[in-house]
Formats: structure tokens, C-alpha cells, sequence
């Protein structure tokens, strides 16, 4: 569709899917259908994926109007981005994130979900922010950062919602490395080809191994957990 908020190429046995909805990439429902019909384009014929934004963003979450409407719409839309999150995770090919610039909240909770994270020297914020705008992180949330994250930048990236720049979002395990803008996708494209070489069933098995019990415990606590979950709404 000419208006989708995610653009789809392949090139050479790698699918790049690109956010953007002209505006801060947020999660909303359309962005995530989008997404999920992407990597199911992608799981179809390529060998490996690459995620990236437009310029200046990569995503900033989910969207704060569905989530503020009600309880239940928070509720809601975070089961939906949870099923795509979890999918990216556990994907089948190898998943390479071009974090374009700014990635907050469920931003860079997408962003935590790629095989390898390659961000951009400048100006940019990556952090989980959720506990600074009263809003608690879902176990979701911090399970992935539990897995990803360095463990001595953990609690301040959860509990004390810091915002990291580039160059810190490396050493705190939000990002495997930082490059010039300019070489991000040539950057994201040997990672996804070199990667995108290997067995795929041994690829895949091998994740499974390696994030399946995360994900499990994630899907096992989701629904008791998001009901729990008390939105900005219900302040």
C-alpha cells in the first residue's frame, strides 16, 4: 500500500524493512501490521533482515494516544506489539537493526530484539524513559533489557529510566556498535549478508536455544502482567 507506515525492499537475499510514518515511528496499530507483513515477506524469501527508521528516528514507542484513551487500550495495544516483538526476537533469519537516530521506550525495546544493533554517532537518546513518565515497564520490557543489556547499566536503565546517548548506548548494551550516518546501511548490509550465509536451520535452532526461555517466560506472564498494568490513563 502506497500510505504504508513500513517500506519493504529486497536486495540480494536481504529484506530491508524501513520505518516511516513521517513522523516519530510510533508503534501503532498500523505500524505493526506493517511489520508483521514485512517479516512474513521476509521469512518467504530472503536470508536475512535488516530494521531500520528514517533519518533522526528509529522509533519512539508505542503510541502514547492508543496508550492515554483507557486501560484497556493500553492494554491492548501492547499485547499486540508484544506478539510482534516477540516474533522479531525469536525470528527465523538473522536480524540486523539499523537504529536510524532516537529509539525510547518500546523504541528501543524493538531495537533490543535484533541479532546485531548498529546505531549512528550525533545527538541521539535510547532508553527505556517508562518509569519517568509514570507509566511501569511490563515484564516485557524487562526481561529483554535483562537479557541485552550490560548488567551494570541495568537498573539505571530501568528503574532509573536513563536516557543514553549513542556512544553510551554501546557500552550499556543497547547498541553492538556506533558508525558514521552515512555508513549505517552499508555498515547493516555486511553484518545481514555475512550473517544472512549461514545454515538457516542452524541459525534458527540455535536462537531458540539461546532466547527460548525468555521468550516462553515473556508469553507465559503476559496476560496476567498487562492486566496488572496501570496506564497514565488511570492516574
Amino acid at each position: 500500500m502506497a500510505d504504508s507506515p513500513v517500506h519493504y525492499t529486497h536486495t540480494n537475499g536481504v529484506a530491508v524493512i524501513q520505518m516511516d510514518d513521517g513522523k516519530a515511528n510510533a508503534l501503532s496499530y498500523s505500524m505493526l501490521d506493517a511489520l508483521t507483513a514485512a517479516l512474513d515477506r521476509a521469512e518467504s524469501e530472503a536470508n536475512a533482515v535488516i530494521l531500520t527508521g528514517r533519518p533522526g528516528r528509529f522509533c519512539a514507542g508505542f503510541d502514547l494516544k492508543t496508550m492515554s484513551a483507557s486501560p484497556e487500550s493500553a492494554v491492548q495495544l501492547l499485547t499486540r506489539g508484544s506478539e510482534v516483538m516477540m516474533r522479531l526476537y525469536g525470528f527465523s533469519l538473522p536480524v540486523v537493526v539499523a537504529c536510524s537516530g532516537h529509539a525510547i521506550a518500546g523504541g528501543v525495546l524493538l531495537n533490543n530484539c535484533g541479532d546485531v544493533r548498529i546505531g549512528i554517532e550525533g545527538d541521539f537518546r535510547l532508553g527505556l524513559n517508562e518509569v519517568a513518565i509514570k507509566m511501569p515497564l511490563p515484564i516485557l520490557a524487562i526481561e529483554i533489557a535483562r537479557a541485552r543489556l550490560s548488567p551494570a547499566a541495568l537498573t539505571e536503565a530501568t528503574l532509573g529510566a536513563r536516557l543514553f546517548t549513542s556512544a553510551e548506548a554501546v557500552t550499556a548494551g543497547y547498541l553492538d556498535q556506533i558508525v558514521p550516518p552515512d555508513q549505517l546501511m552499508d555498515s547493516a548490509f555486511a553484518v545481514a549478508e555475512a550473517w544472512g550465509a549461514y545454515d538457516r536451520h542452524a541459525f534458527h535452532e540455535s536462537k531458540k536455544r539461546l532466547r527460548g526461555m525468555t521468550i516462553q517466560y515473556i508469553e507465559d506472564t503476559l496476560e496476567d502482567d498487562l492486566q496488572a498494568f496501570k496506564s497514565p490513563a488511570a492516574e
